[in-house]
């Protein structure tokens, strides 16, 4: 893997270095400072002409500050004349404005992603987008990735995914629940909720059976923790006995925490797409790893190889 070199962007240098040791690689040399105004100051230490380049850079929060990072990273590796630049993106900021969904709004997520391809990205490697058509806002390759084999492979460990019942938290995550509930041979469950405003929600009844059964929720992300908690409680009410969630993305803004710690969700379970800080961290959340993942859809990638041995029945 001469040709092939792998940048880490500053938001999550944990994940990169966890992705290059699968690989039995190392980091290449990049300096990313800030100029005292707050510009951010970007040099790439060592040669990169003709070579197939990874950045690895999720914009979590602060969203701005990490998208403009990788923004600034990508430009130099363009102008440094690598042969390829493939942004890797283990969590895509700006993924839920994907639509008009209201009058004289702006699809911030396409903006995003023609930004991304003006900057110097070749091609992009992301992990379970909030929405399945954000793939075809980018007019150069996008690789999706689900979280699904990691967390199944978690679960499947656990004498509670005996008799699961898989819940989707919302109508709009059903293809997911209903990819993790043919993976667990386990039955299905819905949500059914009205949302009051974007922070809260009322649950209103459960669509499937979920008495007496250990239940895990699956979605693509966790923000405020709002939804998931009205949707543990009316499961709860419903008979479920212990209840897991499976999110993907642990954004866990606000008091997310607080609001999780006094829910009747038992365990919640998320990917290092976005690193926890110790603020953030609680008994009743752990944290798996997608490196193995992403290192190889990474090698695959470079060496031209197909990826969608990767890929789910989520995305079929």
């Amino acid at each position: 893997m001469d040709k092939m070199v792998v940048f880490s962007g500053s938001a999550n240098i944990k994940l990169s270095e966890r992705i290059c040791k699968c690989m039995d690689t190392s980091l290449g040399n990049a300096l990313i400072t800030h100029f005292n105004d707050g510009e951010i100051r970007v040099e790439i230490q060592e040669n990169v002409r003709g070579k197939d380049v990874f950045i690895i850079q999720p914009t979590c929060p602060p969203v701005n500050d990490n998208l403009m990072e990788l923004l600034v990273i990508l430009d130099a590796l363009r102008r440094a004349s690598a042969k390829r630049i493939t942004a890797v993106i283990p969590y895509f900021g700006y993924a839920r404005q994907d639509r008009k969904d209201q009058p004289r709004v702006p699809i911030t997520a396409k903006l995003v992603a023609n930004i991304l391809a003006g900057a110097g990205a070749s091609r992009v490697l992301a992990l379970d987008l909030h929405a399945g058509q954000i793939q075809g806002f980018f007019d150069i390759p996008l690789d999706h990735l689900y979280a699904i084999n990691v967390f199944s492979d978690y679960f499947m460990k656990r004498k509670e995914a005996n008799g699961l019942t898989i819940v989707s938290p919302d109508v709009g995550g059903i293809k997911m629940a209903r990819a993790y509930a043919k993976r667990f041979k386990a039955g299905l469950a819905i949500v059914d909720k009205r949302r009051n405003s974007p922070d809260s929600t009322d649950v209103m009844h459960i669509l499937g059976e979920v008495k007496d059964k250990n239940v895990i929720m699956v979605d693509d992300m966790i923000a405020t923790g709002s939804s998931l908690v009205e949707a543990a409680k009316a499961l709860k009410k419903a008979g479920a006995k212990k209840i897991f969630a499976a999110i993907t993305h642990g954004v866990l803004i606000g008091n997310a925490k607080q609001r999780l710690e006094r829910s009747s969700i038992d365990s919640l379970l998320i990917t290092d797409s976005i690193p926890l800080p110790k603020e953030k961290k609680s008994k009743k959340i752990k944290v798996v790893s997608v490196d193995s993942l992403f290192a190889e859809a990474i090698k695959r990638i470079h060496f031209e190889k197909s990826i969608s041995v990767l890929f789910d029945s989520i995305g079929r």
